[in-house]
């Protein structure tokens, strides 16, 4: 099990409730749609300053709020998510703009370094009816495939898009994009502070 400062089994489980939604007024009942995140996206940006987490300066972990013991993770090169310590599991949001973000992944620090050069989050775009994935890149702050938005909710949990395509967990293809129309965004994370991320991660 990593020692990443992951929500504990119990949290997730109590923030699960049988894979419930929260609106974006952070209560219970109906699922937030992607409208209502959009909205509260562009209300937190004009009212609310920044969270520590989403400043750049700072290295998290990132946990789906419906998972039990799962962490995300860039593992060979695609984001899925893991139960243990492999992959790359401390990420560093770096703002673009008021709203979007460059997502950086690292492993842990060690003394080489290649430890220290970025995977950045990219969306990958299969052929055919596959879903969109999320692939580990070189670093580009004007590729609109790299620039993420990050949806503070009201509940401190955060939703995750890419041009109105959510982050979502699918039972059959694991973490996945999908442009949600009317359905419910049943996936939100939580961004878990792992310290200053090292000036070399900036």
């Amino acid at each position: 099990m990593s020692k990443l400062k992951w929500v504990s089994g119990a949290a997730a489980v109590a923030f699960a409730g049988a894979a419930m939604a929260y609106t974006a007024t952070g209560t219970a009942g109906a699922a937030t749609t992607p409208t209502a995140a959009a909205a509260q996206s562009k209300t937190v940006a004009q009212s609310k300053p920044r969270p520590a987490v989403l400043s750049g300066k700072r290295q998290v972990s990132i946990v789906r709020v419906q998972a039990f013991e799962s962490a995300v993770s860039m593992l060979n090169g695609h984001l899925t998510e893991v139960d243990d310590d492999s992959g790359r599991q401390l990420f560093v949001p770096t703002p673009v703009s008021r709203t979007q973000y460059v997502i950086k992944s690292y492993g842990r620090p060690t003394n080489d370094p290649a430890s220290l050069e970025p995977s950045c989050w990219q969306v990958s775009r299969p052929a055919g009816s596959d879903p969109l994935t999320v692939e580990g890149a070189a670093c580009d702050t004007g590729n609109p495939r790299q620039r993420f938005t990050i949806t503070v909710l009201a509940d401190k949990t955060y939703a995750i898009d890419n041009a109105s395509a959510y982050l979502q967990y699918s039972p059959t293809r694991g973490l996945i994009l999908e442009e949600l129309g009317d359905a419910p965004l049943l996936s939100t994370f939580r961004l878990v502070d792992n310290g200053p991320a090292p000036a070399a991660r900036r």
